[in-house]
């Protein structure tokens, strides 16, 4: 399956998800919940679905992250002031401290990870997935699939 990149994408996100997940092991946090910190650090509060949305988590996904964020005291949900049917979350200081910690730790890991690819090819690289990522063809199709997930569970 090595000829298609969606397959390669798998791999490598496999690979990198796992590497990333023991990286990190010492902070008690997994992947998920450490995704959700950047934004509210850099957005401040938001409600608890537009994050979900932002990260193109799923709505339970993202309870669950949120709570293991939330028990560790990295964050904290209260209710929407503009809904109060709905949650917001903000990050804490002692989030805002971990995150630190987290980049420093992740820059060492994109290090390691991309030992064999020089200067140029790890900025291109990184550029063509962000490219990707932001994708409106991508979020799109994403979010039509989770939309459909989201349907067949209720």
């Amino acid at each position: 399956m090595a000829e298609h990149t969606i397959c390669l994408l798998v791999k490598l996100g496999q690979v990198a998800f796992r590497i990333a997940e023991d990286g990190i092991g010492g902070t008690g946090l997994r992947v998920r919940p450490t995704a959700s910190c950047r934004p509210l650090a850099d957005n401040a509060a938001m409600p608890q679905l537009a994050l979900g949305a932002f990260l193109r988590i799923d709505p339970a996904t993202m309870v669950t992250s949120l709570d293991d964020l939330e028990r560790a005291g990295y964050a904290e949900r209260t209710r929407d002031p503009q809904d109060r049917r709905r949650y917001a979350v903000d990050i804490t200081d002692d989030g805002r401290k971990i995150l630190a910690d987290l980049n420093r730790t992740l820059a060492g890991l994109d290090s390691e990870i991309l030992a064999d690819l020089g200067a140029t090819e790890r900025h291109s690289l990184h550029a063509l997935l962000g490219s990707l990522a932001e994708s409106p063809a991508l979020t799109a199709m994403f979010d039509a699939v989770r939309e459909q997930n989201s349907a067949k569970r209720a």
